[in-house]
């Protein structure tokens, strides 16, 4: 991977996050969030792209295509999660001695 190359992926998986934010909102915490997860997905779509001998959109040693789809998935799927919230079970009441 030229260096190019690389700052280009980052860019551009970058900017898939901020918009991401952008489109759903939240804090700067989340922006991290969202950032990191289009990070480790353009990473991991450009990998699975390249050792399973795919090709979707390339610009030069970049397999913008496949990354572009796994930034999406991680995006889409770390929004779902954390969707969920954990609800703390109750505290039981204290019993009464006589």
């Amino acid at each position: 991977m030229t260096l190019p190359a690389f700052v280009f992926g980052f860019l551009l998986s970058s900017l898939y996050g901020a918009a991401f934010h952008l489109w759903k909102g939240g804090s700067l915490a989340r922006l991290i969030f969202y950032l990191g997860l289009s990070w480790a997905g353009f990473i991991s779509g450009h990998l699975l792209g390249g050792s399973l001998g795919w090709t979707f959109l390339s610009v030069g040693p970049l397999n913008v295509g496949l990354a572009t789809v796994g930034s999406l998935i991680f995006l889409g799927v770390g929004y779902w999660l954390s969707l969920i919230q954990v609800q703390p079970k109750p505290k039981p009441k204290p019993r009464l001695r006589r």
